[in-house]
Formats: structure tokens, C-alpha cells, sequence
């Protein structure tokens, strides 16, 4: 285990400063439009951060935290459509690139939704904290614009992308990390007719299952994993382990 970041750097200032607080190991996104993303744009933001001895292992893939329609290939969890088939194939390629560039990896996220929050609670000396609580989401948006999608067919999407993807993966020796959903809301739930199926333990672990690989991975969000937990401190070792 060791310090790294997925803070953008804006210039090689920043990267500098990593080196100096000795944080060696980074998560970063190219720049521009992921249509113009190409092996050796991969391989130039490398170089940038080589000169430093710094390791870009990993890139962020435009599978984000976002709503899907504000993600570049959020067409990939929308349903079946000529769309989802070019994202899918346009992100075999992405991982085609991030191999031949000689990253370690590919982070990403499975939500519709995006990230949901309520309103900040106040912490300590008046800290802005993030909060959630389900019961005071706005509850007159109606149904999500993309469409519905119940716990089983949120599954056969997320089994048809790993279907597609993970073979690629493992030819390029590419580890496919996937974020929590951020947050759950518990199975038999949902908001604006979509559920969340990746924000409890169980649901990782059905993930994992669909399509067992090495390169089926997570990006380990222990926060998020313990908002499903009864005990956080006592049952998060069981999950890590």
C-alpha cells in the first residue's frame, strides 16, 4: 500500500509539489474530448509525470460520478441502443491504448443517477460536511429521463458492459476499477425509477461474481462501503479482506 492522488494537477508545478510530499502514484484524465484520446496522448501525460519519478498508474475513463448524460459514454448504462454499441467499442479501445501507453489501470464509475447528495450538515468549528439522506431527495422529478431501470435490469446492463469490456481488459492486462455508488440506498429502492445496485457490500460481491478476473476490480471507496454497514468500524476489515 502507498500515498497516491486522483487530484488533477493543472500544470507541472503541481506535479512537482507531489514529488515533494512524496506522493509517487497518481490517477489523472487527458485532456480534451475522450474522441481524441489516443495512445500516445496516454503516453505523453505519462511523460509528464516520469520526469518527476512520479507513476501515472491509472486514468479516469469518461464513465464518471455525474449523471449519464453528462458523462461521454454514459450511453454504456442507458439500455440497449446504436450508442451504447459505439461507447462500448470506443472504450475496448480506450483500454487497447492505456495497455500499449503501460498504465496499470482504468477507473471508472456505474451510476445513472450520478453522485446524490441533500443539504451540508456542520461538522466540527463549523466544517461544511456532504450529506444524504434519502427521505429529503425531491421526490416530484418523476421518472429519471433516461428511463427506468429495477435492480435486475441495472444487472443485465452491468453484466453486458463486463461481458464486452473484461476480455479486453485481460488481453491488455488492464485492472478495471469501479467505484461504489456514491451513495446507496438500499436493495428494493429507488429514485426517480432507478436503483442503485453497487452501493451495498452484497452488490460488489454479486459484481465481482459476474465475471471472475483479476482485472475485475474496485476503486475501494471504504467510505462508501461503510455507509452500508451496521458497525463500520468493527465489519470494514471483513469487507477489505
Amino acid at each position: 500500500m502507498y500515498i497516491g492522488t486522483q487530484v488533477g494537477c493543472r500544470n507541472d508545478t503541481d506535479i512537482e509539489v507531489l514529488a515533494q510530499l512524496g506522493v509517487f502514484n497518481v490517477d489523472q484524465t487527458p485532456a480534451g474530448p475522450w474522441a481524441e484520446w489516443t495512445t500516445d496522448v496516454i503516453k505523453s501525460l505519462r511523460d509528464r509525470f516520469d520526469k518527476y519519478g512520479i507513476n501515472l498508474e491509472m486514468i479516469h475513463i469518461p464513465l464518471g460520478s455525474s449523471s449519464a448524460f453528462k458523462n461521454e459514454a454514459g450511453a454504456i448504462f442507458l439500455g440497449p441502443s446504436d450508442e451504447r454499441d459505439r461507447a462500448i467499442e470506443r472504450m475496448c479501445e480506450t483500454v487497447r491504448m492505456a495497455g500499449e501507453a503501460g498504465l496499470r489501470g482504468l477507473n471508472y464509475n456505474i451510476t445513472i443517477l450520478g453522485h446524490m447528495r441533500t443539504d451540508p450538515r456542520y461538522g466540527r468549528g463549523g466544517a461544511r460536511l456532504s450529506s444524504f439522506e434519502y427521505d429529503k431527495l425531491d421526490q416530484s422529478l418523476g421518472e429519471f429521463e433516461g428511463g427506468a431501470a429495477d435492480e435486475d435490469e441495472m444487472w443485465a446492463r452491468i453484466d453486458h458492459w463486463l461481458q464486452n469490456i473484461m476480455p479486453v481488459a485481460e488481453e491488455y492486462k488492464i485492472q478495471m476499477a469501479c467505484h461504489p455508488s456514491d451513495p446507496g440506498i438500499g436493495y428494493g429502492t429507488t429514485y426517480r425509477g432507478v436503483a442503485r445496485v453497487l452501493g451495498m457490500v452484497d452488490g460488489f460481491k454479486k459484481f465481482i461474481d459476474l465475471y471472475d478476473s483479476p482485472y475485475n476490480g474496485l476503486n475501494f471507496c471504504l467510505g462508501c462501503m461503510s455507509e452500508s454497514l451496521e458497525d463500520p468500524s468493527a465489519d470494514a476489515y471483513d469487507v477489505i479482506r
